[in-house]
Formats: structure tokens, C-alpha cells, sequence
């Protein structure tokens, strides 16, 4: 049976039995940062203007609890994480916190969290030296196949597509 590893040590050290880490996608990347990348690999503190909340929306979260649910979210969606944790940040029950996370987001918090670990993933996809199988681990997934195919129903392309994608953009 193969070990399970803390994925923060993977992300920051290597798994050991070489896999990527943080130092491994910042050497192939020259140290540049990625599109929509404001913090370092890993986060996703690049603000995507879709997912803004809107100010002050009727039954949705005030604009202090958006903001922290989002910081929340954003150093957090590569890991599993419960409802009721996510709710615990605004000081919510599960059930309200997601009736007021829809209204002020436009979407649930699943669909988030999934959107923040695709985007993740997608950038990642544009270096051909990483696995996909490191890269479902690195953004959250549960497996490689499972990765695949949330890319296919969500981006309507695998990850292999996104891949050759953004190399023959790269290209030009």
C-alpha cells in the first residue's frame, strides 16, 4: 500500500518519490508569474473579475463575511473541505451559509471551490514537464480520472487538449 502524504509537504517539499513541488514549478517557470497569479504558486489571490461578490446583495453575505470566505477559499480549495467549516468562517449554519454564498457569488460553493481548482489546474497544464496525475493531486483532485473528467464537463476539453491548447499558444 503507498503511504499518503501531508499534501502541504508535497506541495512545498516534493513527495519524495519525485513528485513536484512549489520550488519545482518556479524553476521551470523562470520565476514569472503565471496569468491571473498575484501571490505564490499555489494561491489564487489573482482576483477573476466573475467571481467579485456584489456589494451588499439582499439575503447574501455582508461584504466583510464575502471577503473572508473568498481569502478563505482562495488559500484553502486544494484541500478537502467540509460545509460546515466554510461556514464556520462567517459564523453560519450550513444551511444559510449556502443560500446567502448563492446569492452573493451567483453560484454554490462547490461550483466555486471546482471553478478555483480548474483555473488552477489550467495553469499548471501549461508546462508539459508535470504529469496531469501531479497536477489533479496539486489542485484538489481526488484522482487523475476524476480530474479529467470535471476538465471535460466543465471546459468541455481534457486536460490533455487544455495542455496541447496552451503550448500551441505559447507558440505563437
Amino acid at each position: 500500500m503507498r503511504a499518503r502524504f501531508d499534501q502541504s509537504r508535497i506541495v512545498f517539499q516534493g513527495n519524495g518519490e519525485g513528485g513536484l513541488g512549489l520550488k519545482f514549478i518556479l524553476e521551470i517557470s523562470g520565476g514569472r508569474k503565471m496569468p491571473g497569479d498575484d501571490g505564490p504558486p499555489g494561491s489564487v489571490s489573482g482576483a477573476n473579475p466573475a467571481r467579485q461578490p456584489p456589494r451588499n446583495v439582499k439575503g447574501g453575505l455582508s461584504v466583510r463575511s464575502a471577503r473572508k470566505v473568498q481569502e478563505f477559499l482562495n488559500e484553502n480549495f486544494s484541500r478537502k473541505l467540509a460545509l460546515a467549516e466554510m461556514a464556520a468562517v462567517c459564523g453560519f449554519s450550513s444551511y444559510h451559509f449556502v443560500r446567502a454564498f448563492s446569492k452573493t457569488f451567483g453560484m454554490p460553493p462547490h461550483q466555486y471551490v471546482l471553478d478555483l481548482r480548474l483555473d488552477f489546474a489550467e495553469r499548471l497544464l501549461a508546462d508539459s514537464r508535470m504529469t496531469i496525475a501531479d497536477i489533479a493531486h496539486l489542485s484538489g483532485f481526488s484522482s487523475q480520472s476524476h480530474f479529467t473528467t470535471m476538465m471535460k464537463k466543465y471546459r468541455q476539453m481534457t486536460p490533455m487538449q487544455a495542455r496541447a491548447a496552451k503550448f500551441n499558444a505559447n507558440i505563437r
